[in-house]
């Protein structure tokens, strides 16, 4: 397993992120974090571990600066939030250790939104698509409409008013497979005992059909 703290470019910005690639890594994972989260959110960390036990490399970035992260407007800036996905999408790409592989998205909350606008933009790059407790109505119809990745949304059972958000999201995504999952008895942050080792079980098992299909690797 190799580790490192990473600066990537955008535009202007510079954002921070921990870069973690198992021995063989059979794909990559991007986070796109949810408003007023970042890199060292605990529960993204939680199934970033459970990706990387599944020979999954993982990203976990800061998509704004610590100044614009203090700005209620710049958290829920969700065209700025993609810009900022797609340049880190671009640096894995471009990365010596990560160049070869299939690229996939994690977004949890708001962060859902940005993963799924950052999919409709670059279809030939992007693998597979996990979204956890997402807003993907943030997204918009029509870019919901151009996603061709593989898209899996997990919600809450007791997420009230987010389980129907994505279940018109999911018949919105009308040109890729997709899934909706809904785990029983989890609310919004997947606090509840096993609720979240749930959704890192079904993030690592999505990414690994779906990103090992484009390497041939098992």
């Amino acid at each position: 397993m190799s580790a490192s703290t990473v600066s990537v470019p955008a535009g202007t910005a510079l954002l921070e992120g921990a870069l973690e690639l198992p021995a063989t890594a059979r794909g990559i994972v991007l986070f796109s974090h949810g408003s007023g989260s970042g890199r060292h959110s605990p529960r993204n960390r939680f199934v970033a571990d459970e990706l990387r036990g599944n020979a999954l490399g993982t990203l976990l970035i800061d998509l704004l600066t610590v100044e614009e992260d203090q700005t209620y407007e710049t958290r829920f800036d969700i065209d700025l939030l993609t810009e900022r996905l797609g340049h880190a999408v671009r640096f894995v790409r471009g990365h010596k250790s990560t160049r070869s592989l299939p690229v996939g998205l994690f977004g949890a909350s708001t962060g859902a939104a940005s993963a799924l606008r950052v999919a409709a933009a670059m279809p030939d790059t992007i693998a597979a698509v996990v979204s956890r407790g997402g807003r993907p109505d943030l997204t918009g119809r029509k870019a919901l409409e151009r996603v061709r990745s593989p898209t899996l949304l997990i919600v809450g059972g007791r997420d009230h008013g987010v389980i129907e958000l994505n279940e018109s999201a999911r018949d919105d995504l009308v040109s890729c497979e997709r899934e909706l999952v809904i785990v029983p008895g989890a609310t919004h942050l997947f606090e509840e005992p096993g609720t979240l080792a749930e959704v890192a079980r079904l993030a690592a098992a999505w990414f690994v059909r779906h990103l090992a299909a484009q390497t041939g690797h098992p």
